[in-house]
């Protein structure tokens, strides 16, 4: 173990304890990009419904947290807490006012999996969700040809 300078307090006092990686940290609502197992963007979370593939994960990952990005409205994450509490799974709201975070959802673990994909891809407008299907009008079906 490495003695401490009186210059190192000094440092500490100043500009607080040195962290690992904390741009790393702003960028995925504060873990790893190593202990990431799926994250999703601001703009996939707006999006009406819950995406299949991360309830999957939610199920099949009982033992990840869920962090979720606190400048976000409550509304568009409500579905996912649901979700989460639905499995049994832990979440926290992260909120960070000196950096906007381009993530509005990561699922993680505590200790690196080194997953090398981590994005959904968004091929769709939108998730491939549960929520209820949108019903014909009856304008739709009486001139239907």
């Amino acid at each position: 173990m490495v003695k401490k300078s009186v210059d190192d307090y000094l440092q500490e006092g100043m500009y607080g304890k040195k962290e690992l990686k904390p741009d790393e940290r702003r960028r995925y609502l504060g873990t790893f990009r190593e202990r990431v197992l799926v994250a999703l963007t601001k703009s996939q979370v707006r999006k009406k419904g819950v995406y299949q593939e991360i309830e999957e994960l939610m199920k099949s990952h009982p033992k990840a947290h869920l962090l979720l990005n606190g400048n976000m409205n409550y509304s568009y994450l409500s579905d996912y807490i649901k979700k989460a509490n639905q499995f049994n799974l832990h979440y926290t709201m992260v909120t960070n006012k000196e950096y906007d975070c381009e993530y509005g959802l990561v699922l993680a673990y505590d200790y690196a999996i080194n997953k090398k994909d981590i994005l959904l891809s968004d091929n769709e407008d939108s998730p491939k969700a549960s929520s209820p299907q949108k019903k014909p009008s009856l304008f739709h079906k009486l001139f239907k040809k």
